[in-house]
């Protein structure tokens, strides 16, 4: 394939999620890469998937280079780095350039772990109906999908630990899967240590199976909160658009905007 130069200086931005069989994980995953587009007019943007949906990854890239794109950053839309970003992606990308000669492609880090992130969980919380006069009597599940890679175990539990000090009764990590404690273990936990209300964040993207285990857990275990995913969070398309102008050495061209409503 011919790669014709491309019209705008920036490289595009692709996003890759892991996708999912379930269709909102793919709404809530375009909404919020519609969003990050919103906050650098003019810069290309679009999404792929690793898995279960479409367009994939070579897919999406061929498509790019189609319009005179020459180079591109993609964005792993995953929380920790773990075995998806580690050597899922990078496979993808290596193939990608083989069958797209002269197409540039650079992999942006993961999204976490952020301060960002953490307000978005916080701004989920609240709109759960968490309320600030509770938070000191308020134990919180970080509950995130779970992996079998130590490292994303460990930055799961760092993320824990701080948000601890921002004036929760406690903070506790759960997972949906690979690893323990489940979220309804982690809210029985947070009871018998003397929390006199818990709250269960999910620390996931999108809508799908392993964010409808955390949920039934919490409602099983009886959490008196219960957030949603992070989804289109102002929050999180902010972080997307930072960790595309690290990858592409670009100084921003102005500053993001206020966070307003998700």
């Amino acid at each position: 394939m011919t790669v014709r130069p491309a019209p705008h200086h920036r490289p595009a931005l692709l996003v890759v999620a892991h996708g999912s069989r379930d269709p909102r994980h793919s709404r809530t995953v375009r909404a919020l890469v519609r969003r990050a587009g919103r906050l650098r007019p003019g810069l290309r943007v679009a999404t792929a998937f690793l898995d279960f949906d479409t367009p994939s990854v070579p897919q999406a890239l061929e498509r790019l280079a189609a319009q005179g794109v020459h180079e591109v950053v993609a964005l792993p839309l995953l929380l920790t780095r773990a075995f998806h970003a580690k050597s899922d992606i990078p496979a993808v990308l290596e193939e990608s350039r083989r069958r797209v000669p002269g197409l540039r492609v650079r992999q942006a880090d993961v999204l976490g772990p952020s301060p960002l992130l953490t307000a978005a969980l916080e701004r989920r919380l609240a709109q759960a109906g968490s309320l600030p006069r509770e938070r000191s009597v308020t134990g919180v599940v970080l509950a995130s999908a779970g992996s079998s890679d130590p490292e994303a175990i460990a930055v799961i539990a760092d993320i824990a630990r701080e948000w601890r000090h921002t004036g929760w009764c406690a903070v506790r990590p759960a997972f949906a899967s690979a690893s323990l404690p489940r979220a309804e273990d982690a809210v029985r936990e947070l009871r018998a240590a003397g929390c006199a209300r818990v709250a269960v964040a999910p620390y996931v993207v999108a809508p799908g199976f392993l964010p409808d285990r955390i949920a039934r857990g919490a409602r099983e275990a009886g959490a008196d909160v219960l957030a949603g995913v992070l989804g289109p969070a102002p929050e999180l398309a902010a972080l997307l658009v930072r960790r595309y102008e690290t990858a592409a050495r670009e100084v921003p061209h102005q500053p993001l905007p206020a966070l307003a409503g998700a």
